[in-house]
């Protein structure tokens, strides 16, 4: 299975245009079996914004298109009109693999939160009904740090609770974005990919718009960082660009 994995396209006064649209014909490109868009399609939550986000999207030559909300997409009643353009997600299957969706944002907050009815929700999936699948999580806001993204305040707040969930409900695979920084952790058997920007201005810590390609072959996970009209990158590759430019600065 092949995935495209974007995030914080950001949709407004600082949306690149040209890159965004030089990824979605990238990413068609290769014939992906799903794309995953992990929130923020917005940069303030205007119905203006969500309908160029849907114009962008609609673009995507994929059958397969999990469609999640950021922080920016509920600003400004955002939340009240976002599942209008984009109904909200739950599980997607497709053969042995269960793409669950999780809801973080809150309105006219930054941090995010999954909850405790959420979270109970997961568990029974995890342990019932998705029991022998390869299960990949998608959400939008990080659940561990990421570097070069400065102080941390915005993390998911219970994230020690949905770690656990994800552990001890033997999760492959954890997508999300938020920090516009790409990036990989890895914790026991799960692995926890985060994309970049793939179309805003503002960047932190790496300094391309990017979005990420993930191979999954007999529960065999390879990831990759597709910049935009630029290289393939694999950790710590990614690292690299950042001491060169801080160098050159």
């Amino acid at each position: 299975m092949l995935i495209g994995h974007l995030s914080d396209m950001h949709c407004g006064p600082d949306l690149k245009r040209d890159t965004l649209k030089e990824a979605i014909e990238e990413i068609n490109s290769l014939h992906p079996d799903l794309v995953v868009i992990t929130g923020d399609l917005t940069e303030n939550g205007y119905l203006s914004e969500f309908e160029l986000a849907k114009r962008y999207i609609n673009m995507l030559k994929c059958k397969r298109i999990i469609v999640g909300s950021g922080n920016h997409d509920y600003r400004h009643t955002g939340y009240l009109i976002c599942n209008r353009f984009f109904p909200r997600p739950e599980v997607v299957e497709l053969e042995d693999n269960a793409i669950i969706y999780l809801s973080t944002a809150r309105p006219d907050r930054d941090e995010g939160e999954v909850g405790y009815r959420q979270i109970l929700w997961l568990e029974n999936l995890l342990k019932k009904e998705y029991k022998d699948y390869f299960k990949i999580i998608s959400l939008h806001h990080h659940l561990i740090p990421i570097p070069d993204t400065g102080i941390e305040r915005n993390t998911v707040n219970d994230a020690g609770d949905v770690l656990r969930t994800l552990i001890s409900g033997n999760v492959n695979l954890v997508l999300c974005g938020h920090r516009h920084r790409p990036w990989t952790w890895k914790l026991e058997d799960l692995s926890v990919i985060h994309a970049g920007s793939v179309s805003s201005k503002r960047l932190r810590g790496f300094f391309k718009n990017s979005y990420n390609i993930i191979s999954i072959e007999r529960k065999h996970t390879e990831m990759k960082v597709k910049v935009v009209g630029g290289e393939y990158l694999e950790m710590p590759d990614i690292y690299w660009p950042t001491i060169q430019l801080h160098k050159r600065s």
